[in-house]
C-alpha cells in the first residue's frame, strides 16, 4: 500500500509544473485557491471534460461513447449553444454527466470590464438553469484565459475556474491518431483533460479519437470521475 501512494505522488509531479505554468499565463504571481487545473490523489483519477458544446452532431457521438464504457465527463457549455439544444442539456446531465460554465458567446474574460465579464457568465448561467433547472459553481473561461479581475468577479458569483493539464489541441484538427498518442503520452493521475465537442470547419477528431483513448486509459487503470469529484475530494 506505501509502495502504491509513493507511485501515485511522483505520477503527480508534473501537475505542480502545469500548474505553475497556467499561474504566469495569467499574468498573476499566484494562483487563487478557487482556480484549479488539477488535483492529486491518491489513486488514479482523471477528469475528462468537454468545451463549447452542446453540437447537434459531435455530443451525442460523444456521449453514446461515455456511455458504452460507463464513464462520466463534464461539459463546459456555451450559453448560446445549449439555449439552441436543449435537449442535449439535459440528456448530459440525465446520463450522469456535470455541466459547468463557459460563458454566454466565448468571449475573452481578460478584454471585458467587470460588467462584461459578469454579463457574459451571468448570461450563461441564466440559460442553462432555465434548461437544466440547476445552477453549476464550475466555470471554464474561453480559452483558458483569466487575470485577477476575471477571478474576482467570477469569485463573487460563486464560481470556481475550472483549467486543465493536458491539452488535446483538437480544435486544430489533427488526426484522431494525432489526439490519441498526445493524451496516452502525457495523462497522469489527477489531471483534467481538455476536448471539445463543437469545432468549427472540418469535421472534429474527437468523437472518434475518444473511442480508443477512454478503454486504453482505463487499462492501465485510470478512472473518469467529473471535475467536481477530483478536484473537491480529499
Amino acid at each position: 500500500m506505501i509502495r502504491q501512494r509513493i507511485i501515485a505522488l511522483l505520477l503527480c509531479i508534473p501537475i505542480l509544473l502545469a500548474s505553475n505554468a497556467s499561474v504566469q499565463a495569467s499574468g498573476m504571481t499566484e494562483k487563487p485557491e478557487y482556480v484549479y487545473s488539477s488535483h492529486m490523489n491518491d489513486g488514479n483519477k482523471i477528469a475528462l471534460t468537454f468545451d463549447d458544446g452542446p453540437h447537434p452532431v459531435y455530443t451525442p457521438q460523444i456521449l453514446d461513447t461515455l456511455k458504452e464504457y460507463g464513464v462520466h465527463a463534464t461539459f463546459f457549455l456555451i450559453g448560446e449553444n445549449a439555449e439552441r439544444n436543449p435537449e442535449l442539456v439535459r440528456r448530459i446531465l440525465r446520463e450522469g454527466h456535470e455541466i459547468g460554465n463557459h460563458t454566454y458567446l466565448h468571449k475573452n474574460l481578460k478584454e471585458h470590464t467587470s460588467g462584461g465579464i459578469y454579463e457574459e457568465i451571468a448570461l450563461a448561467e441564466e440559460a442553462i438553469l432555465r434548461i437544466a433547472d440547476q445552477r453549476t459553481k464550475l466555470l471554464r473561461p474561453p480559452g483558458g484565459l483569466y487575470d485577477k479581475l476575471v477571478c474576482e468577479t467570477a469569485h463573487r458569483l460563486d464560481y470556481d475556474i475550472i483549467l486543465w493539464t493536458v491539452d488535446t489541441l483538437d480544435w486544430k484538427h489533427p488526426t484522431p491518431v494525432e489526439i490519441i498518442a498526445k493524451v496516452e503520452s502525457a495523462v497522469q493521475c489527477g489531471d483534467i483533460i481538455l476536448c471539445h465537442d463543437f469545432i468549427g470547419g472540418a469535421p472534429s477528431p474527437t468523437p472518434e479519437a475518444i473511442k480508443k483513448i477512454i478503454p486504453d486509459l482505463l487499462g492501465q487503470g485510470y478512472e473518469f470521475v467529473s471535475v467536481s469529484e477530483l478536484i473537491y475530494s480529499k
